[in-house]
């Protein structure tokens, strides 16, 4: 009995480290990527404001082929809302918003997820003028993290992980546009 004791004690001291650790951690996290594509400025941003655009280019979209999609509002206008449910929980199930244009420079959205974990990040597509025919894209995406989220941060290195999945994005962003205009 004592021995079951000492196991159960030792679990919880474990788990009440983890919490304790995790709940230190920063608020939020921020992954940004960065590429450059041989188009104009307009040429990109212009592919880049229609949220429709990412089902060719978002992994994380692409993920899916059955996802169910609701559309609210006019794509490429601030208050057009993208929403997805999904099976797959890499897809998961939640929408996005178009909250900010800026004619040829900027772009941002609110994600807020619902599946498979419920969060509220904030996307930041800058894109900036390199040469006539050549632009830098900067994607950036901040997530506040709950608790449960910092825990799993503890085991799994976000920033790695969805960085990956943002630099294949971009790259399919790219040679969307590069190649078919």
């Amino acid at each position: 009995m004592t021995t079951a004791l000492i196991i159960i004690g030792v679990i919880v001291g474990i788990i009440v480290v983890i919490l304790i650790i995790a709940s230190m951690q920063k608020d939020e996290i921020t992954i940004t990527r960065e590429i450059t594509i041989k188009r104009r400025v307009s040429d990109v941003y212009n592919y880049a404001k229609l949220l429709k655009n990412g089902d060719k280019y978002n992994k994380w979209v692409m993920a899916d082929p059955n996802m169910k999609k609701n559309f609210r509002g006019v794509d490429g206008t601030v208050g057009f809302v993208y929403a997805w449910d999904s099976q797959n929980k890499q897809a998961g199930k939640g929408e996005e918003e178009i909250t900010k244009l800026v004619e040829n420079s900027f772009i941002e959205h609110e994600i807020r997820f619902e599946k498979p974990m419920q969060s509220v990040a904030k996307v930041i597509m800058d894109i900036k003028r390199q040469d006539e025919n050549t632009t830098v894209f900067t994607w950036s995406f901040t997530n506040k993290l709950n608790l449960m989220m910092k825990v799993m941060h503890l085991f799994f290195n976000f920033e790695k992980l969805l960085g990956a999945d943002m630099q294949h994005s971009l790259l399919n962003l790219k040679n969307n546009i590069e190649h078919n205009g």
